[in-house]
C-alpha cells in the first residue's frame, strides 16, 4: 500500500502543528534512524538553521530530522522544539555522554497573512517562543499518515493569487527505489496557469491527484488570453517555497547534494516564476538507505528526475488541498475559487 506521501519512503515520519490564531505552523520530518542529507538553495533570500553542516565536505554525516516552518525568523525557534523532543527520546549525535540531535531547517515568510503576530504579547505562553512549542508538537505528532493543504508549515502560506499550503507526493523508480517530496508552497509566483484552474504541474499529475484537469488545451499557442501572464504582485515580495525530497536508496552526502539540485527542477515546472532574488527557495535531499541497496549512476539520475516530478506534483497538491485563511482580505483557496475537484 502506498499513500502518495513522502512517508512511502522507508524510515520517514511527518508531523504537523499549527496555531490558527497566528495563521502559521510547523512541519517536522523525523527519520526513524539518522539519514544522509544535503541541501540546495536556489532562492536569493533564504531563512535557514544548521544547514552548513549538510555540505558534502562537512563532518557530520547523518541527521535526525528536518524542519519546515512558517514565521520567517521567528520560525527558526521551531527547530529547537524538535531538538528538545528528540533529546527526550534519546536521539542525537553522541558527544561524550551528551546526545545532540541534528535538525536543520528552513522557514518561509507568512507574517503578512492577517493573523495575530503579536508573539511577545501571548498571555498563554508569556515569552516562550510560540514556534518552539509548535516544533515540539509537530515532532510529537510524527507518523506515516499526515494531512495536506493548510497544515503545518503550509498553514499560513500563500501564492500570487491563491492560498498556498503543504503538499506531498511519491513515486517508484524502474529499479524499485522509493522517492517522495514534501513542500510548503508560499510563492510570489503562480501554481496555476493565468486566471484559470489548470496547474503548471499538470503534465506530471498521477491518478487525478490535483483535479485531473490537464492543461487548458493541447497547445500553449491556443491557451486562453492571459494564460502566460505572470506579473508579480507589487513590491512586497516576501515569499519562499521550502521542500524536502527523500529516497530509500543508500547515498553519500555528495550524491544527496546532486539529488537536491535536480529536485529544484520541480519548482520551475510547477511555479512561475521561481528562484527569484527575494525568494528563499530551498530543497533538502535525504537518503534513508532503508532499501539497503546502493544505486548505480543511472539509478541516481532517474531518482533525481522523479524527485523533481514528485516536487512538482506536491506543489500542485498543496494548493489543491488548501483552505482559505479566516482573516479579512485572505486569498481564496483553489476549491473556493473554482468550485471543482
Amino acid at each position: 500500500m502506498t499513500r502518495n506521501l513522502i512517508t512511502d519512503v522507508g524510515g520517514v515520519l511527518v508531523g504537523h502543528a499549527r496555531d490558527d490564531r497566528i495563521g502559521s505552523g510547523v512541519t517536522a520530518l523525523i527519520f526513524e534512524t539518522p539519514a544522509v542529507a544535503s541541501i540546495a538553495v536556489h532562492g536569493g533570500a533564504p531563512g535557514l538553521r544548521d544547514t552548513a553542516l549538510l555540505e558534502p565536505e562537512m563532518t557530520v554525516e547523518r541527521i535526525d530530522a528536518l524542519a519546515l516552518s512558517g514565521g520567517s525568523v521567528y520560525g527558526l525557534d521551531s527547530m529547537g522544539g524538535i531538538v528538545a523532543f528528540l533529546r527526550e527520546a534519546g536521539r542525537g549525535f553522541a558527544v561524550g555522554d551528551i546526545r545532540v540531535p541534528i535538525v536543520p531547517g528552513a522557514v518561509l515568510f507568512d507574517l503578512l497573512n492577517g493573523g495575530d503576530k503579536d508573539f511577545g504579547g501571548d498571555k498563554a505562553f508569556g515569552r516562550e517562543p510560540v514556534y518552539w512549542r509548535l516544533g515540539y508538537e509537530a515532532a510529537r505528532a510524527a507518523a506515516k499518515d499526515f494531512r495536506l493543504g493548510s497544515e503545518g508549515a503550509g498553514s499560513g502560506a500563500t501564492t500570487f493569487n491563491l492560498k498556498g499550503g503543504l503538499g506531498s507526493a511519491s513515486d517508484t523508480s524502474s529499479n524499485g527505489f522509493r522517492i517522495g517530496a514534501l513542500v510548503a508552497v508560499n510563492s510570489l509566483g503562480r501554481a496555476t496557469i493565468g486566471d484559470g484552474p489548470h496547474f503548471w504541474a499538470a503534465p506530471y499529475e498521477k491518478s487525478g491527484e490535483f483535479g485531473g484537469l490537464g492543461l487548458p488545451s493541447a497547445s500553449p499557442t491556443s491557451w486562453p488570453a492571459g494564460a502566460l501572464d505572470c506579473k508579480v504582485k507589487g513590491d512586497d515580495l516576501e515569499n519562499t517555497t521550502i521542500a524536502i525530497v527523500a529516497t530509500d536508496a543508500d547515498m553519500t552526502k555528495a550524491e544527496a547534494k546532486r539529488l537536491a539540485i535536480m529536485a529544484h527542477d520541480g519548482m520551475a515546472h510547477a511555479i512561475r516564476p521561481a528562484h527569484a532574488a527575494i525568494d528563499g527557495d530551498t530543497v533538502f535531499a535525504a537518503a534513508t538507505g532503508a532499501s539497503r541497496r546502493t544505486p548505480t549512476i543511472r539509478d541516481r539520475t532517474e531518482i533525481g528526475m522523479l524527485a523533481a516530478d514528485c516536487l512538482a506534483r506536491a506543489i500542485a497538491r498543496a494548493v489543491f488541498e488548501a483552505s482559505a485563511l479566516p482573516f479579512a482580505g485572505a486569498l481564496p483557496s483553489w476549491r473556493g475559487k473554482f468550485g471543482t475537484g
